[in-house]
């Protein structure tokens, strides 16, 4: 009996000592004056086998996923975040499985600005939650001094707040949304999930966000102007004054746009219910994921993505890349020989691809377009409406920043929208039994003076390519006025006049400072384009002229015949004619 009564009085004692005064053994709040170090000798320092290290300062709960707060990193831990986390903790509110219990961060205070070993938080005697680098460099502020505030809590729910006297909020991280949301916390209008750069890089420079305003809920990628990848629209009438939010429920996101609670939401987009530990997170790659605790953090629903799959999302498949069944590619041309894209990287074809030849403003006379049928865009925010596929891709020629016209329509092309982008992410291919719509893009692209010129050419036709690189314009250009319309025309009336510096085109600055060689040049150029085939110089004397070892011949005849205009005579370059010399105007030998 002896051993026996020990053992319950041993048992009596320890259980004594853990109920005294029911003092728990999380440590959630703290009062004013006080002061954390990042120190590597400081107390709840845990290092996960993933690379990650937290020291905790506040901790709410026992037993299971809890929420803390404190010093986060990962990697080589040489910077730290002032960070509010989910870790595994044990009956005592000890952190535990450093192999699988990896910490989640779902708030943090200085992302843009880590700081080091030594770096210190502090909730000073006027109220105000400071952090502040080794150096001593202010990092972050609540900037609530003076505002009454009397402690500091982390609660249930993982919101870290600053309370008065009267446990009113005075400041609160809900409030300042980062990258992630809890069950409970709300996403109101003017607020915004912004994703990081990276997985490994928590910098807030990330391409996506996530935001509420009065008419939904709604994903953007990072543009000018924003384009929009996900919305889920409310139609109503706002009937009170209260900023719209979303509200991360059990099971749900409910969008409380044109009502509050404790009214029913106007639209909720449905979520698998809670068991464990929940929370969702804004990627580097735009998905909206949820996660759950069930032996490890499991992904258990993308929410953004709808019935068009990861196609759908603008970075799928880099800039200007195609997402097809989950495969990418750059647009190709019909004509094999004429490709204007090629991939960044052949081994990650999802970097996206690059313009073999870049869109040029001062030579928008060579834009052209590469027409992918049957291919959609993941947004469509329509320029024009009521239009056609014609008059879609002339607006686009006439907006130098437009890089692509993206004509959407139903059953009558000539019904349709057009969306001009100044930016263009990754493209799908449009499958019409799930959008219900016929939608072309039209890549804008650069194509060179020769690659406009008529295939069969003589040495004759190149010499008034060469003019036209040499003045910045075509050999027929409409736009003009009628005295100015022809090349040829207006290059007699210059050269007469002795004035053949005013046809240098005034947009290249290399041609523009060298005026005395692009003169010879034209009238090289002149020279060669000579009526009289028997005046024209040998390729021989056309060098050393060129070699500044001869003179052009000062007496030429600008007379050139002006070729006519015919529908075989005409190479397209966007909607605009080149005009071809016909090959009776262009024979004749040297």
């Amino acid at each position: 009996m002896f051993p026996k009564c020990w053992n319950f009085i041993i048992i009596s004692v320890l259980l004594s000592l853990q109920l005294v005064d029911g003092q728990p053994f999380d440590y959630p709040t703290a009062n004013l004056s006080t002061t954390w170090i990042n120190s590597v000798s400081a107390n709840h320092s845990v290092d996960f086998t993933d690379g990650s290290k937290v020291r905790a300062i506040l901790l709410r709960g026992t037993f299971g996923p809890r929420y803390a707060c404190g010093f986060f990193c990962n990697g080589t831990c040489d910077s730290y975040m002032f960070a509010i986390f989910i870790v595994q903790t044990n009956s005592v509110s000890y952190i535990v499985m450093p192999s699988s219990g990896f910490p989640q961060v779902v708030w943090s205070a200085n992302r843009n600005n880590p700081v080091k070993i030594n770096a210190t938080l502090q909730l000073t005697s006027g109220g105000d939650l400071v952090l502040r680098d080794a150096d001593g460099a202010s990092v972050w502020s609540t900037n609530t001094t003076g505002r009454s505030v009397v402690g500091l809590n982390l609660t249930e729910e993982g919101n870290l707040v600053l309370f008065d006297m009267n446990n009113l909020v005075v400041w609160q991280s809900f409030d300042h949304p980062t990258d992630s949301l809890v069950p409970g916390q709300k996403l109101v209008s003017g607020q915004k999930l912004t994703a990081s750069v990276s997985i490994t890089n928590s910098t807030e420079g990330g391409l996506f966000s996530v935001f509420v305003n009065n008419e939904g809920l709604f994903a953007s990628v990072k543009a000018n102007p924003p384009q929009i990848y996900y919305q889920q629209l409310v139609d109503n009438t706002k009937a009170n004054k209260e900023a719209s939010y979303a509200k991360f429920q059990n099971g749900s996101l409910a969008l409380y746009i044109h009502s509050s609670e404790p009214r029913d939401p106007d639209s909720v987009i449905a979520l698998p219910q809670i068991s464990s530990a929940q929370y969702m997170k804004l990627g580097s790659d735009g998905h909206l994921r949820l996660y759950e605790w069930a032996d490890g953090w499991k992904e258990v629903f993308d929410i953004l993505t709808g019935y068009l799959g990861d196609c759908n999302y603008p970075t799928v498949c880099g800039e200007n890349g195609i997402c097809s069944n989950g495969q990418c590619s750059c647009p190709r041309s019909v004509n094999a020989s004429m490709n204007y894209f090629t991939q960044i990287n052949g081994r990650q074809p999802n970097l996206g691809c690059s313009e073999i030849t870049p869109l040029n403003c001062n030579a928008s006379r060579y834009h052209n377009f590469l027409e992918l049928k049957d291919m959609t865009y993941f947004t469509l925010n329509a320029d024009i409406t009521s239009t056609n596929m014609d008059s879609c891709k002339q607006a686009c020629l006439g907006n130098c920043s437009c890089k692509a016209a993206i004509f959407r329509y139903g059953s009558n092309s000539s019904n349709g929208d057009c969306y001009l982008p100044a930016q263009i992410f990754s493209l799908m291919n449009n499958e019409q039994d799930k959008t219900h719509y016929n939608s072309s893009v039209f890549m804008k692209v650069q194509i060179t003076p020769n690659a406009s010129a008529p295939a069969k050419t003589s040495p004759k036709g190149h010499n008034i390519v060469v003019l036209e690189i040499l003045c910045g314009r075509k050999i027929v250009d409409r736009s003009e006025p009628e005295e100015r319309m022809h090349l040829l025309s207006l290059f007699k009336q210059k050269a007469e006049e002795g004035k053949l510096v005013d046809m240098i085109d005034q947009y290249s600055e290399d041609m523009q400072s060298n005026r005395e060689d692009v003169v010879k040049m034209m009238q090289v150029a002149a020279w060669c384009l000579q009526s009289d085939h028997a005046s024209r110089p040998a390729m021989s004397v056309v060098v050393k002229v060129l070699e500044g070892v001869m003179d052009t011949e000062t007496n030429l005849d600008y007379g050139f015949k002006r070729p006519s205009i015919s529908s075989t005579s005409k190479s397209q370059v966007g909607s605009e004619e080149v005009t071809a010399l016909i090959p009776s105007v262009l024979s004749g030998p040297r």
